[in-house]
């Protein structure tokens, strides 16, 4: 004897009429249109139901009452209201095409930690948004505020190790400059999203920042750049609480290029980042002979231009690594290039492309 759990199946043209309820008891396989509704559908009982099929299902207002939640093998999307009541909507971590959607001026009321999205979430149209998304645990939602509307957004949390997590290859949290003291080790959010945007995370006692620093004033917001390969301190903006609970803002920063996001404890806020005038004098003795530029660690992706003081280019290096020793790499007006430059007073600009940042400033020479 086998017995097959049943399960609801549309693969024509089901559709929820003004102020009409369909309530779900057992699996949803959505195979046809089922994108016009305009009434309310919920997900009951004690069960684990399923969502899955060809097409996503495009709800207006949703409710969960389910003890034991709802497994989305399909992206799940509403168009007004989500009430949590009880029960997670779960998303396959290792599937990120795969999550609970708000559409465009789509909300939600009722998050708690016992019911909330447990994997992937993701914003249409919308400017600000708090995921409410959690692990099995706990809901630890992240709030996003961005210069403008999100065609696309996407975001999911991790109570897991950075360098070892279970779904991406790890993010090893030695690799970072020498100005961030630490990583945490506990937790990690992964956010997609194109538009420039503010962060901002809380934190509690099973965060540990305990371990990342004694000064709360310390804490940041840090991510794992994709281009410079290494963690990077996303500054911050604002700043509350203690070592056992509080909240953090960034500064603002493209999502996309960035891997994931986690706290840290760093001597400076990014957005303090400031580089000073230069001193060079390359007489071989061991002391100001090159041009050293230790900011430049936290973008190891930059370059760096030096001008003379009629605005000709005398240095050009893209990924500076302490090249300049007051001798010119143009292929210009420079005269006696093989003696070096003529002692005097130089003007660089600096791009830090992994920061987002660019810096102007004055080098003295002396021979």
């Amino acid at each position: 004897m086998a017995n097959g759990q049943t399960a609801l199946y549309n693969s024509g043209n089901m559709r929820i009429h003004q102020e009409g309820q369909l309530g779900f008891h057992t699996n949803l396989i959505n195979d046809g249109p089922f994108d016009e509704n305009v009434g309310l559908a919920g997900f009951y009982g004690t069960d684990l139901l399923t969502v899955s099929g060809a097409l996503t299902p495009i709800l207006y207002d949703v409710e969960i009452l389910n003890d034991s939640g709802v497994q989305l093998n399909t992206t799940l999307a509403v168009a007004n209201n989500t009430s949590f009541m009880v029960g997670d909507f779960i998303t396959p971590r290792a599937n990120s095409a795969v999550h609970y959607s708000f559409l465009q001026d789509a909300i939600y009321a009722g998050e708690i930690n016992t019911s909330k999205v447990e994997g992937y979430a993701m914003l249409s149209g919308q400017e600000n948004f708090s995921f409410p998304v959690g692990d099995i645990e706990l809901l630890r939602p992240l709030v996003i505020n961005s210069n403008g509307l999100n065609a696309f957004a996407l975001c999911a949390y991790f109570f897991e190790d950075p360098n070892t997590p279970s779904t991406f290859p790890g993010f090893n949290t030695a690799i970072k400059p020498r100005n961030i003291f630490e990583i945490s080790t506990t937790e990690f959010w992964r956010l997609e999203g194109s538009v420039l945007s503010r962060v901002t995370l809380s934190w509690n006692l099973r965060s540990n920042l305990a371990v990342l620093t004694a000064d709360v004033n310390s804490i940041t917001i840090m991510g794992w750049s994709k281009s410079a390969d290494q963690w990077v301190n996303l500054g911050r903006e604002s700043l509350a609480g203690d070592l056992s609970q509080g909240i953090v803002s960034s500064a603002p920063f493209v999502p996309d290029d960035y891997e994931i996001l986690t706290f840290g404890s760093a001597d400076e806020p990014e957005e303090f980042l400031t580089l000073d005038n230069f001193y060079l004098s390359p007489n071989a003795d061991g002391i100001n002979d090159f041009l050293e530029i230790t900011e430049l660690e936290q973008s190891p992706n930059n370059l760096v231009e030096i001008y003379d003081r009629r605005g000709l280019k005398v240095f050009e290096m893209v990924n500076y690594s302490n090249e300049f020793t007051g001798v010119s790499n143009m292929d210009n007006m420079v005269l006696k290039r093989e003696i070096g430059l003529p002692e005097g007073l130089y003007y660089y600009i600096i791009s830090m492309d992994d920061l987002g940042l660019e810096f102007q400033g004055f080098l003295f020479l002396e021979r």
